[in-house]
């Protein structure tokens, strides 16, 4: 149940979903029509506003650091990649820097073991298990079989959390763990594997870029790719909220 809940919260999360819904309500209110579409254009321009949005993006993410000494495992949280069914490969998307970092941090001597936690996140489940997928990378970037630990059963952040401290728990019951993911994604991530007994310092990769543009364009026309950001800093938000209560 709280599966599926999540992802009706990550559909409504999503700010094209209220632009959408307040353009439906512009055809059918005709005596409020006009408010609801300035409304509607001051809603967009803020949410394509790259500016604003990296601004509050910067504010929410956890800052990178370079680590300096050794850790007995670090955690890549899956949700980087998918599967295409078509051409049999799975597809890298904007959050692979977790893999990527990961694979450096362990060739740079920072971690000794690498774990991967991800199963399959979709409501109609095809057969492609993400941790499993990545293992098949690792190994072919030469990363030993025996240092690549597995967590493939997992559907969302709460449950990567949980069925990793199990294995980590039993594995290395005094161990140093660093875990690595997303900037905008680690508060909620900490907060999960905190919540499991399970210490953990945090690696964030894919951080929004620390220089801020003062170009025309970036501050003051609207631009797509801020509605992406908008739409991940909402889905964080609210499942950091919704953790915060039920965990």
């Amino acid at each position: 149940m709280f599966f599926i809940a999540s992802k009706i919260l990550a559909f409504l999360s999503k700010p094209i979903t209220w632009v959408f819904i307040l353009l439906i309500c512009a055809i059918f209110l005709k005596t409020k029509r006009k408010r609801i579409l300035y409304n509607t254009l001051f809603i967009f321009y803020i949410l394509t506003n790259s500016f604003i949005a990296d601004s509050c993006s910067r504010a929410w993410e956890v800052p990178r650091f370079h680590p300096v000494r050794n850790y007995d495992v670090g955690i890549v949280l899956g949700g980087i990649s998918d599967y295409d069914q078509n051409t049999k490969a799975h597809n890298f998307n904007q959050y692979a820097d977790r893999l990527m970092d990961a694979e450096q941090l362990y060739h740079q001597g920072i971690i000794n073991k690498i774990m991967l936690s991800g199963g399959n996140g979709t409501i109609f489940k095809n057969k492609y298990i993400e941790a499993d997928a990545m293992k098949a990378y690792l190994l072919k970037n030469n990363i030993p079989y025996k240092d690549i630990l597995i967590e493939n059963i997992s559907r969302n952040t709460k449950e990567n959390a949980l069925n990793s401290s199990v294995i980590l728990r039993k594995k290395f019951p005094n161990g140093d763990f660093l875990l690595i993911t997303s900037a905008q994604h680690m508060r909620r991530a900490k907060y999960c594997f905190d919540k499991t007994g399970i210490k953990t310092t945090s690696f964030p990769t894919d951080c929004t870029n620390s220089k801020i543009n003062l170009s025309i364009e970036y501050l003051f026309m609207p631009r797509v790719d801020a509605l992406k950001v908008w739409e991940i800093l909402f889905h964080e938000w609210i499942g950091y909220i919704v953790y915060r209560i039920i965990i």
